[in-house]
């Protein structure tokens, strides 16, 4: 009698689950309570029976709540599952070997495109724009979510970005502007490179030097920091009739910047000033005036100009070797996850274009503090 009574309140139980639908954990925990409670009512004919009734509608409740615990289990797990899907990011940097700067910028992006920060980030590299360009269509087909960028050439991408946008693909730049239309990207995060120049050659202007005799050395040509840079004292050199001995490119490396001083020294060209547009090839030019006994900085036969604030080349402006550095700053990726996150809540952003703030050092100025605050 007992088993066939408890058989028959697990039935009806079942059929009422089905009807009602899965899923709906109340539900279906409140129409098995009432057809149990209806079969015992049927069925309580003497104490005994009530009693087996009584025990049949508990274990009917117990399996009923089990199976409620079961589907909201379920639930939540369902909504871990949905919370925790990693966002999608290709990143396209520059070399990290190039300079100091880059090995800066890549770590920073490295410390933030986590998957404890909700990222699956996947890196490519080369100072080669049209290798650049065929890591993003990489990107493109394997459907990342956000597409990030630091151009190693400023022309060539409307194609590419066009590809990315019709794919959904939200493209985001750091670091380096490029010649695109502004719809074709979400956001740039950049430095004012025609800035950081102006700002380096107005300090020089103020020194007041009886005659102007430049080595200029270049970067990577095309790059928004050599662009921005060389103009800068292309126009002061115009206008202001400073004499460049050399403009040479020596691609942001120390060794081919100290190949080229070393030619100018050999020729016997008088120079006295090495406007270089990175550390490491400011670094490079003093190596070969330390090999000829030419002495430089403060005070010195020669003025030495960096840019990117490595916290070394700072150290040379506190000890006076250099004269001036020019700041820039290389942690972007905490304005870029702001941005995606604003993004993926259903935000706007405001600002198309973000400039870092960036200054430049003097050495007679500089302090210690200075060093540890904004070496890199």
């Amino acid at each position: 009698m007992k088993k066939k009574l408890l058989t028959m309140v697990l039935s009806v139980a079942m059929v009422a689950a089905l009807v009602t639908g899965c899923g709906n954990d109340g539900s279906t925990a409140t129409t098995a309570d009432t057809a149990t409670t209806d079969d015992a009512a049927a069925d309580t004919a003497t104490d005994d029976a009530a009693a087996d009734t009584a025990t049949d509608d508990a274990a009917a409740d117990t399996a009923t709540d089990d199976a409620a615990t079961d589907d909201t289990a379920a639930d939540d797990t369902a909504d871990t599952a949905s919370s925790g899907e990693l966002i999608k990011v290709g990143i396209i940097n520059n070399n990290p070997n190039e300079s100091g700067y880059r090995t800066a910028n890549d770590n920073d992006l490295k410390a933030t495109f986590t998957e404890e920060n909700g990222y699956e980030a996947s890196f490519s590299y080369s100072n080669v724009n049209d290798e650049q360009i065929a890591y993003a269509q990489t990107f493109i087909q394997n459907e990342v979510d956000y597409l990030l960028l630091s151009a190693a050439d400023t022309a060539g991408w409307d194609s590419v970005l066009t590809d990315a946008q019709n794919a959904g693909i939200k493209v985001i730049l750091f670091d380096r502007v490029i010649d695109a239309d502004e719809s074709l990207y979400e956001a740039s995060i950049v430095s004012d490179m025609e800035k950081e120049g102006q700002t380096a050659v107005d300090w020089l202007k103020g020194q007041g030097l009886e005659s102007y005799n430049i080595i200029h050395l270049q970067g990577v040509m095309g790059t928004a920091a050599q662009k921005g840079r060389s103009a800068a004292m292309d126009a002061a050199a115009a206008s202001e009739g400073w004499n460049i001995v050399t403009q040479q490119t020596a691609e942001w490396n120390a060794e081919t910047a100290q190949q080229i001083v070393q030619s100018v020294i050999d020729s016997g060209q008088e120079f006295n000033v090495i406007y270089a547009e990175n550390d490491d090839m400011a670094r490079g030019a003093v190596a070969a005036l330390d090999a000829a006994n030419i002495s430089h900085g403060v005070g010195k036969d020669v003025i030495i100009m960096g840019f990117d604030c490595n916290k070394w080349a700072l150290q040379e402006l506190l000890d006076q070797n250099w004269n001036y550095d020019g700041q820039c700053n290389p942690f972007q990726s905490s304005y870029i996850n702001d941005i995606i996150k604003t993004l993926e809540s259903g935000g706007t952003i405001d600002q198309k274009t973000i400039i870092m703030d960036e200054k430049g050092f003097d050495a007679t100025e500089i302090t210690a503090d200075d060093v540890e605050k904004y070496g890199i």
